[in-house]
């Protein structure tokens, strides 16, 4: 007759707990790991994040009106969609799709829910000589993310980004946080496909329409926001520290109007 060996049991939970282990070691994420916001996903899920994004690529925004690719994280850094303008996933730069995702990545690393900062506000200080030189290679892109799956689904709604983290950091215009109505920082939100300086306009009138814009305070505007900083002298120098290049006289009128155009809410 079989006996059952006394120690069995805990054989077995000893072997699960080992298997966890290993199976968490080598990258599985199915075992912990922090779940998608489902909150911000309803607020700037798919089909709201690309009805605000071919919102604002109507408005004349200073480019080049190419068509625009657009990425919004959760504060956890996961990819909650990314979305395009264009009829196909080619009707727009390529490899956008990647930096709108690092600029969303790069808004929601580097704001706190005291003190937003987008994408433009870095690049001053992100160049050689600058108080966060080096900043630019911080939180290398995850390539595994960033070009896994299939390359028919990028731009949809099975996108193989969401769900994960994309990581990457990028220091020119079209990067914002995101704030929700209690003043809550929930994520960030990325733009990129043209001039950077449009990328910045395109993201802020965005956000305005997704009601995500309860910015707490910022570098720009005297303190009150995160808008791009046009502050350059003729030696290359922004005044703020916190400057960024322009790119043509309209998007530069653009920009400076937003905060007027499109009032960040408080």
């Amino acid at each position: 007759m079989f006996r059952r060996h006394p120690f069995s049991r805990h054989a077995v939970r000893l072997a699960i707990a080992v298997g966890s282990l290993a199976a968490a070691a080598c990258g599985d994420t199915t075992i912990s790991g922090p779940s998608l916001d489902v909150n911000l996903s309803r607020v700037a899920g798919f089909d709201r994040l690309k009805a605000a994004l071919v919102q604002a690529r109507q408005e004349a925004n200073g480019g080049f009106n190419l068509d625009m690719w657009a990425a919004v994280v959760d504060r956890n850094g996961l990819v909650v969609a990314v979305v395009f303008t264009g009829a196909t996933a080619t009707d727009q730069w390529p490899g956008s799709r990647v930096i709108a995702a690092q600029k969303a990545n790069t808004a929601n690393a580097f704001s706190l829910p005291h003190l937003a900062l987008s994408t433009a506000n870095l690049y001053a200080a992100t160049q050689p000589g600058g108080t966060l030189f080096g900043l630019q290679e911080a939180n290398p892109t995850n390539e595994d993310v960033a070009y896994g799956g299939n390359a028919a689904d990028y731009g949809t709604s099975t996108d193989f980004m969401v769900g994960k983290r994309i990581g990457g950091t990028n220091v020119f215009g079209g990067g914002v946080p995101l704030y929700n109505s209690k003043g809550t920082l929930v994520g960030g939100l990325g733009v990129s496909g043209d001039a950077s300086c449009a990328d910045h306009n395109i993201a802020w009138k965005m956000r305005h329409a997704l009601e995500l814009d309860y910015v707490p305070k910022g570098v720009a505007d005297g303190g009150k926001d995160d808008n791009i900083i046009y502050d350059f002298d003729l030696n290359g120098v922004s005044a703020s520290g916190f400057g960024h290049p322009e790119c043509s006289k309209a998007a530069t009128e653009i920009g400076n109007a937003l905060p007027t155009t499109n009032p960040i809410r408080h």
